[in-house]
């Protein structure tokens, strides 16, 4: 047994048994303040923090339930056990509600009084480590990333997720790879009653088939090869949060009844374990795969793609978001590099197949390849515009509506000695258009 002393407060006006027992505590090398009166051990508990307080429930001045009630308010985190010379259950009952831990009716042995002390202790640390563990994940939390988006579709999606994250309900989230699937679910997560606690996640593509289940579900020891130990799954991880199921497409077939039960009792099995246990867990699901075609070709249960379907968000592409693209490059970018135009303008032509995620990757490569300007040599191949040679060899092999677009833009250049923005003005571009025109048919003024 731990041998850490503790502080005590006893609350009991038959002094001789008091005596006894804060002789009893000492003696084991406990910390012990005793007083006669309800009003004297509030007045205690007002100076220090206890770890413990022995009460007894028929004191002159204040009642049992009054102190009790005092003593919460005061010291919310000390354990409390009342004693009592009547054992009666009214007054147990009555204790419980009120917070007190444990109720012992006198006479009783004093090693039973320190036995439950000390599960009054161990409880009271248990509910301090939670709480540190809470203050631990609150402060460590990344904070969730800003969807950025003033699009018409972006702002369709907000309206969604606004609607849908107070509720409980399972949630699908359709879109290309890239597109920010669980940046959706972080934002349901955290509007949800639930967003106090950390949202699980887990990735079905990532894992070998054989181990979804074993990561989804848990398994008992023994249950099959290399199970040395039980491990509770994500479900029981994710016990009155949300579990975030990315690319659910890929969950095999064989496991999808499995999901199913969850979805509609709470109920699930360990691998291994005949014993049934019962989660509370929101499902969001994500996929990029067209879940209707998988079901009609066999690949996804229907009655489990319309139970994680209540609510479906399809993402946009980046392609298809106009000028969030631009707003995307520039938050990216921060405010330690600026983009030549060039540069800007290969970003924003650019189909963006691997859509935000790539976006990210591109900018974050090129701000370490760069100093403070990034140029469009900084960027991968796949944004270098063609050479001057190459433009000329489109001419001869285009035709003259090539030649006539370089020869006219040379003839507006010279017309305005050079001066890119008043030639951009007559021609109807942009002037980073201009720049990128120029380099394409290898203009040079």
């Amino acid at each position: 047994m731990d041998n850490k002393a503790f502080d005590i407060l006893f609350v009991d006006d038959d002094s001789d048994f008091a005596s006894g027992c804060v002789r009893w505590f000492e003696k084991n090398g406990h910390r012990v303040t005793h007083t006669t009166s309800g009003q004297d051990g509030i007045s205690q508990c007002e100076k220090r923090d206890f770890d413990i307080a022995v009460l007894d429930w028929n004191l002159p001045g204040l009642s049992g339930l009054e102190l009790v009630q005092r003593m919460r308010d005061s010291n919310p985190d000390t354990e409390i056990i009342v004693l009592t010379g009547e054992g009666s259950i009214e007054n147990a009952v009555e204790s419980m509600r009120r917070g007190v831990y444990d109720f012992l009716s006198k006479p009783f042995p004093m090693p039973e009084l320190q036995r439950r002390c000390w599960a009054a202790m161990e409880r009271r640390r248990l509910r301090k480590e939670n709480s540190q563990l809470r203050e631990v994940i609150d402060r460590t939390k990344r904070p969730a990333a800003k969807m950025l988006g003033e699009c018409e579709p972006m702002k369709k999606v907000f309206r969604l997720i606004d609607r849908v994250a107070p509720t409980d309900k399972p949630v699908l989230i359709e879109g290309e790879s890239g597109t920010g699937k669980e940046l959706v679910a972080q934002a349901i997560h955290q509007g949800s009653s639930r967003g106090g606690r950390p949202m699980v996640t887990v990735n079905c593509a990532a894992l070998p088939e054989q181990l979804v289940e074993s990561e989804l579900f848990g398994h008992e020891k023994g249950s099959f090869t290399g199970a040395t130990a039980a491990k509770p799954g994500l479900f029981e991880v994710a016990d009155r949060s949300t579990l975030f199921i990315d690319e659910v497409g890929e969950l095999p077939l064989a496991l999808q009844p499995k999901l199913l039960r969850v979805l509609e009792d709470g109920s699930m099995r360990r691998v291994g374990s005949e014993k049934e246990r019962r989660v509370d867990v929101r499902i969001v699901a994500a996929t990029n795969r067209h879940l209707q075609t998988e079901v009609a070709e066999g690949r996804f249960r229907e009655d489990l793609y319309y139970r994680i379907n209540v609510l479906a968000i399809d993402l946009p592409p980046l392609r298809a978001r106009g000028d969030d693209v631009e707003r995307l490059v520039d938050h990216f970018l921060g405010d330690q590099h600026q983009l030549d135009d060039d540069a800007r303008a290969a970003l924003l032509d650019f189909a963006w197949p691997g859509n935000v995620r790539q976006l990210i990757n591109t900018i974050e490569r090129a701000k370490i390849l760069s100093d403070d300007v990034i140029m469009i040599e900084d960027l991968p191949d796949q944004f270098e515009p063609p050479s001057a040679d190459s433009s000329h060899a489109d001419a001869d092999s285009e035709g003259s509506l090539v030649t006539l677009q370089r020869d006219h833009i040379k003839e507006v250049l010279e017309q305005e000695n050079g001066n890119k923005s008043a030639a951009a003005r007559i021609l109807g571009v942009e002037r980073r258009k201009l720049y990128r025109m120029m380099k394409q048919h290898g203009i040079e003024m």
